[in-house]
């Protein structure tokens, strides 16, 4: 087995780890990138065909690199936000190892770490005084354990291997979970012309524009994509929360879930299980009311927020107004036959959980979640990246990932003495 050395190794090859290796580059520190597929393949990857941007494109910006062409207020579609990031690496030339998968890592007696991998021309160790985790906080689909319980004569497939509406067998569809992918998902299906049946949970939603412009540039406006976790409201707990459903096709809009159901879309609350083992028929909570009451709230709220910046602000803009239900449940349904629905599919789009069972070292909480301050952790030398609400809610896009790849390399360089530096 080969053995290399290094000062920092960088795992992952997506925004996250190439900004850090950016940073690192510039201030000429010796270090690896250490990339499972190609760099930023899971744009392309785990995409659908239809898939955009929910933020602005001018919300999209990497050290040294942002957007330039000529809609910074429309959003990207998959392929060319593919496009955008594949120009990424050849402006500053990482050392990039793609196809090289880190199969484990831990500390070494004395201190530093050991990276073992795979590559093309065999197993590889890394020896390396620090390590940044760059992979992401979406790793393993959460499906109900009783899913392979479910009548086998329906298909099942998780949101991130969704593609396109034809790929899925004759029939309704049930999409489950109306996070930012299950909302968007069941859009898809809608516009398309399909049948589809969604379980809301309970994720919250936002305007699209309001009083003139997008909402999320307000916001940005109003400094909340800047705004500290530990001093947002909830603290820390607000990385469990989900993001806001909105959509940015065909030139972006609100994803209002009661005009779907005007149209026939049917809507249900959080699914609770199977009626029966091997059965179609599924039990929901009576919660479906309360989900959409809860959603329209959060996007009143966020509306009467930006009224009282634009107040404030003595800003010239359109006048406030307030979303006003267009349809409402006369009662919240309480099971659903997959069979006598003709629901031939279902998607999983409830979410991810993280996976680090790789890492072996101690700085996990008792979910698997890394325990850090501003992706530092406890244990020298060893950071993470690229998750949810690492600092500020603008960590987990491309908005803030710039300040946190240069807080977490900065705090690498300062602890290296000048000679242990490449170049």
């Amino acid at each position: 087995m080969t053995t290399r050395r290094t000062t920092v190794a960088v795992v992952g090859g997506g925004q996250a780890g190439l900004s850090t290796s950016w940073f690192l580059t510039r201030d000429g520190v010796d270090h690896v990138v250490l990339e499972a597929g190609t760099a930023a393949h899971e744009w392309a990857d785990t995409r659908w065909d239809n898939f955009t941007l929910v933020t602005p494109n001018w919300h999209c910006r990497l050290p040294g690199y942002a957007y330039e062409g000529p809609d910074p207020d429309g959003f990207m579609t998959r392929d060319e936000v593919v496009a955008w990031l594949a120009g990424y690496p050849g402006t500053f030339d990482p050392p990039l190892h793609e196809h090289t998968r880190v199969t484990a890592l831990r500390q070494r007696d004395g201190g530093g770490f050991t990276l073992e991998s795979t590559a093309p021309d065999g197993p590889v160790t890394w020896e390396a005084e620090h390590v940044v985790v760059a992979t992401g906080g979406y790793h393993v689909p959460i499906v109900p354990p009783w899913a392979a319980a479910l009548d086998p004569a329906i298909t099942q497939l998780e949101s991130a291997h969704y593609r396109r509406e034809s790929d899925l067998p004759d029939g309704a569809v049930l999409v489950v979970g109306s996070g930012q992918s299950g909302a968007q998902i069941a859009e898809d299906l809608h516009l398309a012309g399909r049948k589809v049946h969604l379980a809301v949970g309970d994720a919250p939603r936002v305007a699209r524009t309001y009083r003139g412009r997008d909402t999320m540039t307000w916001l940005a406006e109003m400094g909340l994509y800047d705004t500290p976790v530990a001093t947002y409201p909830g603290g820390l707990a607000a990385r469990e929360k989900t993001n806001h459903y909105v959509t940015g096709r065909d030139g972006g809009r609100d994803i209002d879930l009661r005009q779907f159901a005007r149209e026939g879309m049917g809507l249900h609350g959080m699914l609770e299980g199977l009626a029966a083992p091997g059965g179609s028929t599924l039990r929901f909570l009576a919660t479906l009311t309360a989900a959409l009451d809860s959603a329209d709230a959060t996007y009143n709220s966020i509306c009467a927020d930006v009224d009282r910046y634009i107040e404030q602000a003595g800003v010239t803009a359109p006048p406030p107004s307030r979303y006003e239900p267009v349809w409402a449940p006369t009662a919240d349904p309480l099971e659903l036959d997959l069979a006598a629905a003709g629901i031939s599919t279902v998607v999983w789009a409830i979410g991810y959980r993280p996976d680090y069972r790789w890492v072996g070292v101690g700085v996990f909480d008792g979910a698997g979640r890394p325990t850090h301050e501003r992706g530092v952790t406890a244990v020298p030398g060893l950071s993470f990246l690229g998750l949810p609400w690492l600092h500020t809610w603008g960590s987990g896009r491309f908005h803030g990932i710039a300040r946190d790849a240069e807080h977490v390399a900065g705090v690498i360089t300062r602890s290296l003495p000048a000679v242990r530096r490449a170049g």
